[in-house]
C-alpha cells in the first residue's frame, strides 16, 4: 500500500475536502497548494500523477493530531475532539466576499399569496 493510497483512504474516511487538508497542513507550518494535493489523488496512469512522499504524509498526520486533539498547551477533551472531528474547518472571511443573500425558498414563501382557496381537479382529490 502506497502513501497515496493511505492519504486517499484517510481523506474519504474523515470526509475531508482539499481546502480542509490544506488548512490541516498549515497547522504544522507545511504549505501545499490544492493543485499539488490533486496530483496525489489522481490515478497512477494519469500524466499529472505524483507520488506522495513520506514528508507530506507525516506532516498531514501530525497536523491531523493537532486538529483533533489540540496542542500540548491547549489540549481538547476527548468528547470535544469527537464532537468537532468531522465539522469543517472554519474559513477566514475574505475581503471581497459578497454579502449574504436571503434564502430563495424563504423569500418565495414570504411573497406567496396565502389567500388562495383550494381547487378541485378532475379525477383528483381536493388539495
Amino acid at each position: 500500500m502506497t502513501n497515496n493510497d493511505i492519504f486517499k483512504k484517510l481523506r474519504v474516511a474523515l470526509m475531508l475536502r482539499d481546502d480542509n487538508i490544506v488548512d490541516i497542513l498549515k497547522l504544522v507550518d507545511f504549505n501545499i497548494s490544492k493543485s499539488e494535493l490533486g496530483a496525489f489523488f489522481r490515478n497512477e496512469d494519469h500524466p499529472k500523477y505524483m507520488e506522495c512522499g513520506d514528508q507530506v504524509l507525516r506532516n498531514f498526520l501530525n497536523g491531523l493530531v493537532i486538529h483533533l486533539r489540540g496542542t500540548k498547551e491547549n489540549p481538547r477533551t476527548p468528547a470535544e475532539a469527537l464532537a468537532n472531528a468531522f465539522k469543517p474547518i472554519p474559513k477566514a472571511p475574505s475581503s471581497n466576499s459578497r454579502s449574504k443573500r436571503p434564502d430563495f425558498k424563504a423569500q418565495q414563501l414570504k411573497n406567496a399569496n396565502k389567500d388562495l382557496s383550494s381547487t378541485k381537479y378532475k379525477n383528483k382529490k381536493k388539495s
